[in-house]
């Protein structure tokens, strides 16, 4: 999937080799709304929005990936009960899991404190975090999706430094990008372990209740960092930790997948944009044979 300042576009290669893309006008809630200006709120919009266009691009694939495999399309009532399940997931390993946790260490050390509590749960999450990344990323499927996720980067990379959009052009640079939404993940754990441990530990159902309503502000709170910390050289090192963690998310593609990787980039620019593109110089043939979705 990539983002334009006007247009989203996702891309996929089908079974029978043929690339196939969507794109679609940017809905540009953080641009719009009046509240896009003050700042943490158009943190929580850039959230939603991302969020929104996430699921669209899945459900997109989802459905292409169902149709050509076995002829019939998945249905809606399908997509939204892997959701609920992966919301229940979310919740239970990523929310309540590490709160066991907490309390156990403070059994276990004989220690009522609401420092070391809140300390725990939130190395907790960071560790599961980590871990769950790294365990999904042994298998075959996902690892290829880190792959795309590489090809998607490197092409990124090569546009902004206004290379041609061919592959040997491409490759040389780095799977790693400092505006990864890994990034962003990254740090609303961390700075969570912050905001915890201020407000103590209350009674279990607000106790769970903190760690989902406070979302959004830690959310707006860490795009305000991140975006200071992209305007700011000695604020840069705050994205180094997310920069690491890339290690995990992002894999070296291959010649076809920084293909796909074109082709969504070049769905999502309007035309003024591909002509500036095709400027530059030839662009990778495979990328321009494309179905649009």
């Amino acid at each position: 999937m990539m983002r334009a300042p006007n247009r989203w576009a996702v891309a996929a290669r089908r079974p029978d080799g043929v690339i196939e893309a969507v794109s679609h006008p940017l809905p540009r809630l953080s641009a719009r709304s009046r509240w896009a200006r003050v700042p943490f709120v158009r943190g929580v919009l850039v959230l939603v929005e991302s969020l929104s266009l996430g699921m669209r691009a899945l459900t997109w694939s989802a459905r292409k990936a169902g149709q050509e495999e076995d002829g019939e399309e998945i249905r809606s009532r399908d997509i939204v009960g892997a959701m609920v399940i992966a919301l229940v997931f979310f919740v239970a390993v990523f929310m309540v899991l590490p709160l066991l946790a907490a309390k156990g260490a403070e059994r276990l050390f004989g220690v009522d404190s609401a420092v070391l509590f809140n300390v725990v749960d939130g190395l907790v999450r960071v560790g599961l975090f980590i871990g769950y990344i790294w365990a999904i990323g042994r298998s075959s499927e996902i690892a290829r999706v880190f792959e795309y996720h590489g090809a998607e980067h490197k092409t990124i990379h090569a546009y902004e430094a206004g290379k041609p959009l061919q592959i040997d052009q491409i490759q040389p640079y780095s799977p790693r990008h400092p505006r990864c939404g890994t990034n962003f993940l990254l740090i609303v754990i961390l700075i969570a372990l912050i905001v915890f441990t201020a407000i103590g530990r209350p009674a279990w159902p607000w106790l769970i209740a903190s760690r989902i309503l406070l979302i959004p502000v830690i959310a707006g709170f860490s795009y305000e960092l991140l975006k200071a910390a992209a305007e700011t050289s000695w604020l840069r090192v705050m994205s180094q930790p997310g920069i690491w963690l890339q290690r995990l998310t992002t894999r070296e593609p291959d010649a076809g997948q920084v293909e796909v990787a074109i082709a969504s980039l070049l769905a999502a620019l309007t035309p003024d944009e591909r002509a500036a593109v095709a400027a530059r110089g030839p662009i990778a043939p495979g990328a321009l044979q494309v179905e649009q979705g």
